[in-house]
């Protein structure tokens, strides 16, 4: 009979040991769910200003061409006529 309560006891011993385990292993997990959520909103806000900061790029390499810069002629360029394209088009709507 004693034989049994031992095999009890160290069952009970290993039992505690194991739910101790799940509950430090549910913590981690929480707390690394939390800085998934943390590192998402990162990279979504970062993603954010790269796409303003290519607009602004683009827009002062516009501007940098309008200026005599050589680099960029070709681009303006092709910018200007596809505005004036735009502009035609609207003249042509609004005259019909």
């Amino acid at each position: 009979m004693s034989e049994i309560v031992e095999i009890i006891d160290t069952l009970e011993g290993r039992l505690k040991k194991l739910l101790q385990k799940i509950a430090v292993l549910e913590q981690t997990s929480a707390d690394l769910k939390q800085e998934l959520q943390k590192a998402t909103g990162t990279i979504h806000n970062q993603s954010g200003e790269i796409e303003t900061l290519k607009k602004q790029y683009d827009t002062l390499k516009i501007a940098n061409s309008l200026l005599g810069s050589d680099d960029n002629k070709r681009d303006t360029k092709l910018k200007i006529n596809s505005l004036i394209r735009e502009i035609d088009y609207c003249i042509a709507q609004l005259a019909d």
